[in-house]
């Protein structure tokens, strides 16, 4: 994590511009009131700001109207403020009116943080000769950027960032802001401005730029430019620059007085420049997310501003005691923050006491060890302490906490042992905390009760189990953030009123609690009460008034009833899974107002009745499970019509009828399709080649993961859900979901199929399971079986298939299960590397069929197979005779050889061992 990069662009800069200056001791100009009036009139105002704006007597002074400041000399209007910058926002709508301009003597302008629907900026502001401050930014203006900006030449601030404008082609009209001090673009797309910074050059008074996210092209004609500006603070991050570009070598010759300097998110590599330590004025360097590599120079030990530098995400690597000495020099004197997470750094922990001014410091996600020295505790001004995910050890006592009476914590995913007396108060009041996979021992910690300010809680997997009575004041109004998931937690949840300042995200999953699920979760904004206990029914879930649930999982519980019916209500919903509780009745209609919808997981209840049909209006649905149930009814048509996103659509076990809807084939990138076990008739349809992703033989990810973000009061929070799915695998049902995306099946087995199999299932190369097993289907299978390269199981038994096992089965060299049996197939069973590996079983049921492995010989193969044995015996002889033979000697050379890579060879090559593996990984990590 990084301080905050991003300048704060609402407020002014103090270009003797102070708002008590200009209350108002004279009465406003009357031309100028008329034109506010007209400027309000193009205004929608949902929110009242502009209420005083009013031809009432009593308000008729428009130098008291909000964001209306006037000169207290001559009346005149001099400065408009109509920014919206609120949470959450409320913005001004509507367009700027041209009566504007009879605000002559306007030197201030900000209408930041409203909506102006894409519209482009008037051109009749280049009027305002005047203008000194003007803030667009993030006011939803587009189209082209008006080059009559260019007339302001006494503009000295200027915020054009976050709008929507058309990539421009030029900036040749900002050279003639000849006074410009302050430039903020970010969020323009600049990637057609090729003289960037020879543009930039020709602000001789800037000192603040600001071109964050502007896909920046590369400058590598450094002859070309001739700095005349003397930057204070520059702001190029996350941009696509290069090392090879000259943005570096402008900076080192041009730019030594940079104080602020943000180059993070860009693509430098190499070593980390030295020439970076010959900026001493600089104080705050951001280089994190780049692809530097190797230590920190030692050069920049004598930086002796250096308050900040960042270095998070990059390839950094060595030991992290050389980094600590590499600024000892005088920069120890002066860091307050120091980011080195997300690097290869290892090493113990130095003592960090040579930093007494050390706010922040980041160091998780390396490869440190060792313990954490109790010097740390001496760190007075320590606010935040980031060690997690890392292999440290050893306890963790008051010592380590003793002067830190402003600390932050993360020291998740580690392997310390928190011993701290039951009656310990600490010296700080933490607001977050981070302590997953640590080991709090098995109560709950109560120090943690006596930190007032807490709203975001992370002890998971932390080895509790403590009865959840025991500390109740975890849900405080003020949490925004809470995981206790993965503990032994026992116990029932009591229903208390409380009332959330902000939604929450709560998370309990897998743990042993029981009862009822009280109503005052269902107020977050992401519950997770999965694996555990609760019962009863839940719906309480419609009583509550605030409805922000973006995600709500209760799976794996003992949980009863009907759904209650007010989905309509959850429209923020992504992810409902329900799966494996004890819920009945029918499918509530009002599910079809979840419109947002991604992942639908009804299965292993006893719902019953039809498929909803307003389910069709679910369009953004990607996972659909309602397997094991008691529906029924006719296979709706509306499956792959109105669902077109579908990944995973699974029907399994259940009583529906009908024939297979064409409709099905247009599902282009679903890549498993469970219809098994129902009443479903008719034949299979032709079309099932348009299922593209089932056409192609790799998988752009093992998971089937849905991204999104939660917004809490203080921060937002990116989440990612992966789906899983109980999946038939040779015979046995296995749990999919660290490797599901790489699952592509087919399952129409235990139904009433008639007709042939279609050739066209023949193209789909990408297929690894194909069950169209326990159906009525006749003809015989394709010769162009070997098509399906992927395939590693198939089962087409108990049908009324006829005709030969084609020999092209030969070809697909990854099977590793076939059932033929139970058919009228015929004719010799043909053979090849993977098919011998076959046992009778997988061919019994076929009077017709004859050859190994069936103990039935096929006419001529008894000769053959006498001459192979005579063949076989006379070599054997001919090795006794020899006893040790050159065949030995080879054999001892290249044992170890052929050993190695008959396992690993085949891991490498035979998917079905890749799936196997994975899945035993995967079932080791979830």
């Amino acid at each position: 994590m990084e301080a905050t990069r991003l300048p704060q662009l609402n407020n002014p800069p103090q270009h003797n511009y102070h708002n008590h200056k200009y209350k108002m001791r004279t009465s406003c100009i009357e031309q100028e009131r008329q034109a506010l009036l007209k400027i309000k009139e193009d205004l929608i105002d949902d929110y009242g700001h502009l209420s005083s704006w009013s031809t009432e007597e009593e308000k008729k002074d428009c130098c008291k109207w909000r964001g209306v400041y006037c000169s207290n000399q001559t009346g005149n209007v001099i400065m408009l403020k109509l920014n919206a910058l609120t949470f959450p926002p409320k913005p001004l709508r509507g367009k700027l009116n041209p009566f504007l301009v009879e605000l002559q003597y306007l030197t201030y302008l900000d209408v930041s943080f409203n909506d102006f629907n894409h519209t482009q900026i008037p051109e009749f502001i280049g009027s305002l000769s005047n203008l000194r401050y003007l803030n667009l930014s993030s006011a939803a203006f587009g189209r082209n950027i008006p080059f009559q900006l260019g007339n302001l030449s006494s503009l000295q601030y200027l915020d054009l960032g976050e709008n929507h404008f058309n990539n421009p082609k030029d900036l040749e009209w900002l050279p003639q802001l000849s006074s410009l001090r302050y430039l903020a673009m970010s969020f323009v797309n600049l990637s057609k401005i090729n003289n960037w910074l020879q543009v930039v050059n020709k602000l001789p008074h800037l000192t603040s730029l600001y071109l964050h996210s502007c896909d920046l092209p590369n400058i590598f004609s450094i002859s070309l430019v001739n700095s005349s500006t003397s930057l204070d603070v520059l702001d190029l991050s996350h941009n696509h620059l290069t090392s090879s570009s000259s943005v570096l070598e402008w900076l080192f010759k041009s730019n030594t007085s940079v104080f602020k300097l943000y180059l993070n998110e860009n693509q430098f590599h190499g070593l980390i420049p030295d020439a970076f330590s010959k900026m001493n004025s600089l104080a705050h360097l951001y280089l994190g997310d780049n692809e530097f590599e190797g230590g920190i120079p030692k050069t920049f030990g004598g930086v002796c501003n250096l308050k900040t530098l960042s270095l998070s995400r990059n390839n950094l690597s060595g030991q992290l005691l050389e980094f600590i000495q590499n600024l000892t020099e005088c920069a120890n004197h002066s860091i307050e923050a120091l980011y080195l997470d997300w690097n290869h750094i290892m090493g113990s922990l130095p003592d960090l006491t040579i930093f007494p001014l050390l706010r922040e410091l980041q160091l998780s996600n390396n490869h440190l060890n060792g313990t954490i020295p109790e010097s740390f505790g001496k760190l007075s001004n320590l606010e935040s302490l980031y060690l997690g995910d890392n292999s440290l050890r050893g306890v963790i006592s008051e010592h380590h906490f003793s002067k830190l009476t402003k600390l932050k914590l993360y020291l998740s995913n580690t392997s310390l042992v928190f011993n701290l007396s039951s009656d310990w108060v600490p010296p700080f009041q933490l607001d977050k905390i981070y302590l997953t996979s640590c080991h709090l021992g098995s109560q709950f910690p109560k120090w943690l009760q006596t930190q007032k300010n807490l709203y975001w809680l992370d002890i998971s997997n932390s080895g509790i189990s403590d009865t959840i009575s025991n500390f109740y004041w975890v849900f405080s109004p003020q949490l925004e953030y809470m995981d206790l998931s993965y503990n032994q937690i026992t116990g029932q949840i009591a229903n208390l009123s409380l009332e959330f300042y902000f939604p929450p995200a709560i998370d309990l999953g897998s743990n042993k609690l029981e009862g009822k699920i009280p109503r005052f979760l269902f107020k977050a904004i992401h519950l997770d009460l999965s694996n555990n206990m609760f019962s009863g029914p839940i719906q309480s879930l419609c009583a509550v008034s605030i409805r922000n649930l973006s995600c709500l999982d209760l799976s794996n519980n003992q949980l009863s009833g009907v759904l209650p019916d007010c989905w309509m209500h959850l429209e923020e919903l992504k992810i409902l899974n329900l799966e494996n509780n004890h819920f009945h009745g029918k499918i509530p209609s009002t599910m079809g107002s979840l419109l947002g919808i991604e992942t639908l997981d009804l299965s292993n209840n006893s719902f019953s009745g039809e498929l909803p049909s307003s389910l069709k209006n679910c369009t953004e649905l990607t996972f659909i499970n309602f397997g094991h149930n008691n529906l029924s009814g006719q296979l709706p048509k509306w499956l792959g019509t109105s669902n077109p996103n579908l990944v995973v659509l699974i029907l399994r076990s259940n009583h529906l009828y009908g024939s297979m809807p064409s409709h099905l084939c247009h599902l282009a990138h679903l890549q498993l399709l469970d219809l098994a076990l129902h009443q479903i008739s008719g034949s299979i349809p032709k079309c099932l080649n348009n299922l593209t992703l089932l056409t192609q033989k790799l998988s752009s990810n093992a998971t089937i993961t849905h991204l999104y973000e939660e917004d809490l009061s203080r921060t937002s929070k990116d989440r990612a859900y992966d789906d899983h799915v109980f999946w038939m695998w040779k015979g046995r049902e296995y749990e999919y979901k660290g490797i599901l995306g790489l699952v592509k099946s087919i399952d129409l087995s235990s139904n009433k199929l008639t007709g042939t199999i279609p050739g066209e299932i023949m193209e789909l190369a990408g297929l690894i399971s194909l069950n169209l097993s326990k159906n009525l289907l006749s003809g015989q299978i394709s010769s162009n079986i070997g098509a399906l390269l992927s395939l590693e199981v198939m089962d087409l038994s108990k049908n009324q298939l006829f005709g030969g096992i084609p020999s092209s089965l030969s070809q697909i060299h990854g099977l590793s299960f076939l059932d033929l049996s139970n058919n009228n197939l015929s004719g010799q069973i043909p053979t090849g590397p993977q098919l011998n590996t076959f046992t009778a079983t997988a061919y019994e049921g076929n009077p017709g069929l004859c050859g190994a492995p069936l103990p039935k010989n096929c006419s001529g193969e008894e000769t053959t197979q006498k001459s192979n044995k005579r063949n076989t015996h006379d070599g054997k002889q001919d090795d006794e005779d020899g006893f040790i033979t050159l065949g030995v000697y080879v054999s001892v050379a290249l044992g170890f050889f052929v050993g190695f890579w008959g396992v690993f060879g085949t891991l490498v090559l035979n998917r079905s061992l890749q799936l196997a593996f994975f899945k035993c990984w995967n079932d080791f990590k979830d």
